[in-house]
């Protein structure tokens, strides 16, 4: 049941009230009426005929508010005035007097069009014109499951679009994105409105833009925004993120996954002050983590809620681990979603099979998803195969790869990579056997193929995709003992090792471009005889464990990768897991160090990485992957 919230209480009231109802975030209100249907008609159209002429043509006004129409003829004479054919209107359709105002009805079921007449008295067959009225009823706040998030409805008579204005005082400052009518004819927008601090008032108004141009600014309403101060797991802090920086960040807004410790909000956004303006909540098992959330096109979430793959071969799946891929919309609600047993059963009936003939009984999902431009979502997913007399382990060893799956618009697989169909098996830098471990994918808009992380083979692979049609070959392998020369930097120490987190830093993503990578350090080669130093989780600082952040400029064609940024930041930064890195509007460079023993350290560095612009820390939090996005809507710029 939906409860709209009060609008126009006074300050002191309000903040009593939202107080007293902070468990369901409701100000004040009763029961709304029940759904109403869009129109079936399209609206009335503006004419004018023979020598008459009304202007303006269109207009939206609340109830009971005023306009007035100028009506001439070229020719003269008197003009008489009607509202829908009922000269001077009435009570429920409007008054409109002899010099053309209109005064909308104080009261109406809904909103409404209303046609306004103006009409030559000496010859009314040849001579008159029309005008639209547009009679918007005052539009309802109601709160949704997420305590921080509320829905604004409000109902358009004619199509066109809604956007929100809200912030802590009547100047406002966040705008959402702009809703259209349901229908080409008009009806119900409902808007979610997120990116409110907790324990807030808000202040809140819709505006409204009609196809037929006209334009309508709803009365302000005051809600308040009862969301615990608390996030990420961490009470009773008010806000897990601390703060500092004195350069001039990216406009924006910071989005976190928090990994360790594990809570039922491991995702949330924060205002660059490190205010919590939204938060993720959901149920499932004690090894469920939120994995690779990331804001979509459609205003929804998308992520992976699964244990990590690795982690349930030690401790056990639990009845109730999710193991999902889902989007959920602004206030939490599940939109879609795809469980590992529904994709196995979808694989099995579409006929893949391992290479040995075998169906795929894939394990789960985790670390990623990536959303690709024709709808498609690319999965990341453990599979499990058993070998015998493996190089260095005799008998039979269960080996844990990946696999890719390529699902359609109706999640259904439209194509499958095997990695162990593609690497050597053999080949097992880091912590074998769990043997390949990838953690971050990338979508190369230039020739539909796909990037790979490989965080225990030290590689990152470009696969043969194109959009689900290509072999599935590796392209290329990226990284020490890969095909591609180190210019500009010492091999090998100064290859990426365990990495997370690519990113393009460039338009381009083919030929001769750049790629962002977390260089996370775990298992990095030195020169003899030092060789290679295998890192502990939550190493303590050292001169061979630390991380760093890495932009390499790959040509494809001469086959090197030159180091064009490498920022090494002192070795209490080192982070034995997680984080990511990305290019900013601005030029700016965005590195989450996820692990750190103190916790996350995110940063804004300029351009060259030699100047510290902004800093986010949590502490005793580890942050898988943070990105800075311009806000909680597509399109939208905080």
């Amino acid at each position: 049941m939906k409860i709209p919230h009060a609008h126009g209480i006074p300050l002191a009231l309000t903040l009593s009230l939202g107080l007293l109802a902070a468990g369901c975030g409701v100000t004040q209100g009763t029961d709304p009426p029940p759904p109403v249907s869009s129109p079936a008609q399209p609206p009335p159209v503006a004419i004018n005929h023979g020598s008459v002429t009304i202007t303006p043509q269109y207009v939206a006004l609340a109830p009971g508010q005023k306009v007035h129409f100028i009506g001439s003829s070229s020719i003269g004479g008197q003009l008489n005035w009607s509202v829908d054919g009922v000269g001077g209107g009435s009570t429920g359709l409007g008054t409109i007097d002899a010099s053309g105002n209109y005064t909308a009805p104080g009261t109406l079921p809904q909103s409404a069009d209303f046609v306004i007449s103006a009409v030559l008295a000496s010859s009314s067959q040849q001579n008159y014109a029309t005008a639209v009225a547009s009679v918007i009823q005052y539009g309802n706040i109601y709160p949704t499951s997420n305590p921080q998030v509320d829905e604004y409805s409000i109902y358009l008579p004619a199509p066109g679009q809604v956007s929100v204005q809200f912030g802590p005082s009547t100047s406002y400052g966040l705008n959402t994105w702009q809703v259209a009518t349901p229908t080409p004819f008009g009806g119900e927008v409902n808007i979610y409105v997120a990116g409110m601090r907790a324990q807030t008032l808000y202040h809140m108004q819709a505006q409204v833009t009609l196809k037929d141009g006209a334009t309508f600014t709803d009365i302000d309403h005051d809600t308040f925004s009862s969301g615990l101060p608390l996030t990420a797991g961490i009470p009773p802090l008010t806000s897990p993120v601390t703060v500092s920086g004195s350069g001039n960040p990216a406009r924006g807004i910071e989005l976190w996954n928090t990994i360790l410790p594990q809570g039922v909000t491991q995702a949330f956004a924060t205002d660059l002050q490190g205010n919590v303006i939204w938060t993720y909540t959901y149920q499932g098992s004690s090894i469920d983590l939120i994995q690779g959330i990331q804001l979509l096109q459609d205003g929804n979430f998308l992520m992976t809620i699964s244990d990590l793959s690795s982690l349930s071969a030690s401790v056990g799946e639990q009845p109730t681990t999710l193991n999902v891929v889902r989007e959920a919309d602004l206030a939490g609600n599940t939109v879609r979603e795809l469980s590992m047993d529904t994709l196995n059963q979808k694989l099995a009936a579409a006929g893949f099979k391992d290479s040995d003939g075998s169906p795929y009984q894939l394990k789960s999902f985790h670390h990623d998803v990536l959303a690709l431009p024709n709808g498609h979502w690319v999965l990341l997913t453990a599979y499990a195969k058993n070998f015998t007399n493996l190089t260095g382990y005799p008998g039979t060893t269960g080996v844990l790869g990946d696999v890719l799956v390529d699902v359609d618009q109706n999640l259904n697989p439209d194509w499958v990579w095997s990695s162990f169909d593609h690497l050597d098996v053999n080949r097992h830098p880091m912590n074998f056997p769990d043997w390949t471990h990838s953690n971050a994918m990338l979508y190369s808009a230039d020739d539909n193929n796909l990037l790979l992380s490989i965080r225990h083979q030290n590689w990152i692979i470009k696969i043969d995709f194109n959009n689900g049609q290509g072999s599935g070959n590796v392209m290329w392998r990226l990284g020490e003992g890969g095909d591609f020369k180190l210019v500009g930097a010492t091999g090998p120490t100064d290859w990426f090792y365990a990495q997370h987190g690519i990113y393009f830093f460039t338009s381009n993503t083919t030929g001769i471009f750049n790629l962002g990578v977390m260089d996370n350090g775990n298992d990095r080669i030195f020169p003899p005889p030092t060789g290679q130093v295998l890192c502990k989780p939550y190493e303590p600082a050292s001169a061979q464990c630390y991380s760093t952040m890495q932009v390499l400029q790959l040509n494809e064609s001469e086959m090197t990768a030159t180091m064009v940024t490498h920022y090494v930041p002192p070795n209490s930064y080192f982070s034995f897991f997680g984080g990511n890195t990305e290019r900013l509007a601005n030029g700016d460079i965005h590195v989450d160090f996820c692990a750190p023993s103190t916790g996350a350290i995110v940063q804004e560095l300029d351009p060259t990485a030699s100047q510290l612009i902004w800093q986010g820390t949590t502490p005793k939090a580890d942050q898988y992957r943070v990105q800075r996005i311009p806000s909680l809507y597509p399109g939208v710029q905080w």
